[in-house]
């Protein structure tokens, strides 16, 4: 899957090219929008992510731009534009997904998926382990067939650990895929979510292997 990556901030681009990388996407990097205009005309993408606050040619014009010329690539936004207006703005002129600044790197991830997905023609598909259901477009979860209000980043922590029923995961990893750049995360927020999450699921739900972190637990209904 190759992406196309539309930032002018060099930090933030940084962060979001090794982030996309590591999740096993081939991703182009420009930085103004006459460069993702030019890059769009001669490369085929399978999606844009698009700041809006770019040099030379805003990316509402790059959008603008886009849909005039009928390409269909599905576009998430990401700006620190953050009123009703400007995200209303950017969906009519042809965004199909909204992100604000600051954002959590797992949800841009999830956000990400439900694009592809779309794109390749397949429905948007819960995640179901056990008892417990993950719907990654709408952040909703149910346990034993009842829902259950998960705050944002318990929801990304548990999406994590549920992609990857087998793999253990320390703090730091935790840590990197939850929390977007310029947002600290204090020594023990991990452990805070892990906690609300065994209290609305059940103390089983994840595991604590000692000394190195945690994997998903017991699911049985």
């Amino acid at each position: 899957m190759k992406i196309l990556l539309v930032e002018d901030d060099p930090l933030l681009a940084s962060g979001l090219l090794t982030a996309l990388r590591r999740a096993s996407y081939t991703v182009e990097h420009v930085e103004d929008g006459p460069a993702a205009i030019g890059a769009l005309s001669h490369t085929p993408f399978d999606v844009v992510v698009l700041d809006l606050g770019l040099p030379t040619l805003d990316g509402t014009e790059v959008l603008r731009a886009l849909r005039s010329s009928d390409n269909p690539v599905p576009v998430l936004v990401l700006s620190a534009r953050d009123s009703t207006r400007d995200r209303v703005q950017g969906l009519d002129l042809g965004a199909d997904d909204y992100l604000v600044k600051p954002f959590e790197l797992d949800e841009l991830l999830a956000r990400l998926r439900v694009l592809l997905r779309r794109r390749s023609g397949r429905q948007v598909n819960t995640l179901t382990l056990g008892a417990l259901t993950l719907n990654p477009e709408n952040l909703s979860a149910t346990w034993q067939g009842r829902p259950v209000e998960l705050q944002r980043l318990e929801f990304m922590l548990l999406l994590q650990l549920a992609e990857n029923p087998q793999r253990i995961f320390n703090r730091a990893q935790l840590e990197e895929s939850l929390y977007g750049w310029g947002e600290g995360a204090e020594s023990n927020t991990i452990d805070v979510h892990v906690h609300h999450l065994r209290r609305k699921l059940g103390p089983a739900v994840i595991k604590t292997i000692r000394g190195v972190g945690y994997r998903l637990g017991d699911l049985a209904a």
